[in-house]
């Protein structure tokens, strides 16, 4: 099923298992193309694809896949950072660079902030594991709870950003929240609902991405939605999101139009669950070593 999931468009991308995808260079490509796949998967409420730009008037598919190319060698480092055993000082650095790669590559539109946190430390981690610097049968969210959560605690935060306002407003946890506590998101909601998806939509990548982006937005308390649409939006999101699952999701006749439905519903209330993107790109991640 992973290979299956792992399909960019219509072209079949060679996605192995967690001992064949060791390399440091493999890591990072398989990070970046967890980002392309994001980008190329739809109906996503609110969000930018290869079909319109969702809610977003600063950002369109091109930029994102350009974005996710310039990342690669970034992610890259940060699992060569993993395998040496690098504390959070060395991985917060290459972060920098990486985000500053981004921002001159989309001409200073934040596509992937969140992203390059979490994919990064995920690469890390994978990087860890591939050189025996790991517990026996550890997540790669474990191993990053286990070696960083306290830096990534007691680390700096932007208190311009999104998850930095939700943390003070709503008392959102948001991306370091995650963290800290081994992507709880990813193991408990987007890994499963890629499984589930893959079989509700009978062998669908595309299909198996859309359900877990809805289980995504149904269970996180996503900081852009907050950001954007307050509570109120939350709560909308989540209700909805919901529903769609409730009815059967991928499974359910008609999916495809009902939720390009809440798509829209989503791009009038300007809502972009951006959170619950990042989460599918490391679930697309996690899922395409095969950790979880």
């Amino acid at each position: 099923m992973t290979a299956a999931i792992f399909r960019r468009a219509e072209t079949p991308v060679q996605a192995e298992s967690a001992r064949g995808v060791q390399a440091p260079e493999e890591l990072g490509a398989l990070a970046s193309q967890s980002l392309h796949l994001e980008v190329e998967t739809w109906p996503k409420p609110g969000l930018v694809s290869h079909v319109d730009n969702g809610s977003h008037d600063d950002m369109d598919a091109a930029m994102l896949h350009r974005s996710a190319d310039v990342l690669l060698p970034y992610f890259t480092a940060l699992a060569q950072a993993g395998a040496e055993g690098e504390g959070m000082d060395r991985l917060r650095a290459i972060g920098v660079e990486a985000e500053v790669a981004m921002l001159a590559a989309t001409g200073g539109v934040n596509t992937h902030r969140g992203a390059i946190f979490g994919l990064g430390l995920l690469c890390a981690a994978a990087g860890a594991i591939s050189v025996g610097r790991s517990e026996g049968g550890e997540t790669l969210g474990a191993i990053v709870s286990r070696r960083w959560s306290r830096a990534i605690a007691k680390g700096p935060a932007s208190p311009h950003s999104h998850g930095a306002e939700a943390a003070r407003r709503f008392g959102a946890t948001g991306a370091r929240g995650e963290a800290i506590a081994g992507f709880p998101g990813i193991y408990k909601l987007g890994a499963p609902a890629l499984e589930r998806g893959f079989q509700l939509g009978s062998g669908d990548p595309e299909a198996a991405r859309v359900h877990a982006l809805f289980a995504l937005i149904a269970g996180i308390a996503d900081t852009n939605i907050l950001h954007r649409g307050g509570a109120e939006g939350l709560a909308f999101a989540q209700r909805r999101a919901k529903n769609f699952l409730l009815r059967g999701g991928v499974g359910a006749a008609g999916w495809r139009e009902e939720a390009a439905r809440i798509h829209r519903e989503f791009v009038q209330r300007r809502l972009s669950p951006g959170g619950a993107a990042d989460m599918l790109a490391m679930s697309l991640f996690v899922q395409g070593l095969d950790m979880q």
